[in-house]
């Protein structure tokens, strides 16, 4: 009876594990997700209950597939910034998280593609090929790992390449009332990196589609879509689009960065950007600063704007320049947004509405504007040519307002105010037509030797022409030894000066005097 029990129980045993070890085969995988459900919509912004280990900037995906950004953190409720239309969005959603940030494809692939903020492409051409996906939001290199700024970046105009030099690595304000020619400054300098080995980026934040669209039918128009990427973010997007499109950007200018290529990023403009983050944060019930913006406007730019750099031969020695846009009201460059980016930056272009007005373009306030880097980023030749012009230039503005009183002035006055009214005359130059630099120096050193004081005033159109012309006719030598980076020699300045003079004596007055 005992072996028959002890049978008995070895066989209900093995019985047992069989049954077991069938039901093991036939669960499935249980995994946990955290979900959350939409309690109330908002102009870009959806309060979700629920998710209490989300983390900030996680990205998280509504029912339907959109996608928001999880950015205001309360104890019982989490503040969604929408990436999508709010129309989509509706109470009582579930909301799941991703585990990830938000990020965007990076690669070669994007070269000569329209975008949007999330990467998805608007040029109708097809899907993106990249490399890898990087988040938006990337720590600044470190100080260590940055190097000086000392190669200058031609931006083809004249009077910021002469006084307002701008090196690779460096990050340079534009700054002005609305319609008068910021965009068109930034848009000159990414045609004229043509053949130069740069790679440019055009961030089009809270703009019109017809402005985008007439910029992009312009860098087609010239060829620069080639080296180009252009990313939009029009004004009728939700906020949380154009909040994220700088950084976006940015990631995308980064990877070329960090692969050894000089980079060009424009930001068309902070202003909107600015405008954007406040409507999101009084959206979030953030307590409002100074006109309204939240108090962390400022790092919200200072965070951007330090990701440009120079970076040491070790690294690569890859650049990114910033030019960053700000919109003025009434030329008052000490609001909160302007004074903000100003002291981010290294340096301003600002330009003048009573400039514009008079016909002076690209209409740059050359007294206002500076660049902190100076002449570390500007070829030797320039200084050479230049020397004090911004000073003699200056001062010409200041005798010009006191010669509007009817003063009787004596001659040497008057000689001053007429080399100083070409000289503006010179700095003059039509959009969409940016000079190489061999050129430019041929043309500035012409006006600063006082070549064509002597030449009617209405004739120095004709003038200028002529000294193109011969400027680009140059030799192949002359042109490397001006713009070699070595300082101009006595022997090739007397060279140019007679070019010049040969150039200018079929012209009315007599340019050799």
């Amino acid at each position: 009876m005992p072996n028959q029990n002890r049978d008995l129980r070895s066989v209900l045993t093995s019985v047992l594990d069989d049954m077991s070890q069938t039901s093991k085969a036939q669960v499935p995988h249980i995994s946990f997700k955290e979900v959350g459900i939409v309690t109330s919509v908002l102009n870009g912004i959806a309060k979700v209950k629920g998710l209490s280990h989300v983390g900030f900037e996680e990205l998280v995906q509504f029912s339907g597939g959109h996608k928001g950004l999880a950015y205001d953190l309360d104890e019982n409720e989490v503040g969604v910034v929408l990436l999508e239309e709010s129309s989509m969005i509706k109470a009582g959603m579930e909301v799941g998280r991703t585990g990830r940030v938000v990020d965007v494809p990076v690669g070669d692939g994007l070269l000569g593609r329209v975008i949007n903020a999330q990467a998805t492409p608007l040029d109708g051409l097809g899907e993106i090929r990249f490399r890898e996906r990087l988040p938006i939001e990337r720590e600044a290199p470190a100080i260590m790992d940055r190097a000086p700024v000392t190669l200058p970046l031609q931006t083809g105009t004249k009077v910021i390449d002469a006084l307002i030099p701008i090196g690779h690595g460096q990050r340079e304000l534009i700054l002005g009332d609305r319609q008068i020619g910021k965009t068109a400054i930034a848009i000159d300098t990414i045609i004229n990196q043509k053949n130069k080995d740069v790679i440019c980026i055009y961030c089009a934040i809270g703009q019109r589609s017809s402005s985008v669209a007439k910029v992009i039918a312009e860098l087609k128009e010239r060829g620069a879509m080639e080296y180009t990427i252009v990313m939009v973010a029009e004004g009728n997007e939700p906020p949380g689009l154009r909040y994220i499109a700088p950084y976006a950007a940015t990631t995308i200018a980064e990877d070329f960065m960090y692969r050894g290529h000089k980079v060009l990023i424009v930001y068309d403009d902070l202003t909107n950007h600015a405008r954007a983050y406040r409507e999101l944060s009084l959206l979030l019930r953030r307590p409002p600063g100074r006109e309204a913006f939240p108090g962390d406007i400022f790092y919200i730019h200072a965070k951007l704007l330090e990701r440009a750099t120079h970076l040491q031969e070790r690294l690569g020695g890859g650049s990114l320049t910033a030019l960053p846009i700000i919109e003025t009201e009434a030329q008052d460059i000490s609001a909160y947004i302007p004074t903000n980016l100003i002291s981010i930056t290294d340096g301003q272009i600002v330009l003048s509405s009573d400039l514009f007005e008079k016909g002076v373009l690209p209409s740059v306030d050359v007294g206002k504007s500076v660049s902190r880097v100076g002449g570390k980023a500007q070829l030797a030749a320039y200084r050479e040519v230049t020397g004090n012009l911004k000073l003699s230039y200056s001062q010409f503005e200041e005798l010009e307002a006191f010669a509007r009183f009817g003063t009787q002035l004596d001659e040497s006055t008057r000689r001053i105010l007429e080399h100083g009214k070409r000289i503006r005359w010179c700095l003059n130059q039509t959009r969409l037509d940016p000079l190489a630099t061999h050129v430019q120096i041929f043309i500035l050193l012409a006006f600063t030797e006082g070549l064509l004081d002597q030449i009617p005033y209405d004739q120095l159109g004709e003038a200028e022409k002529r000294l193109r012309h011969a400027g680009e006719e140059m030799d192949p030598t002359m042109q490397q030894q001006i713009v070699g980076g070595k300082k101009m020699t006595l022997e090739i300045k007397s060279i140019l000066i007679d070019i010049a003079k040969k150039t200018l004596s079929q012209i009315g007055g007599n340019a050799n005097e």
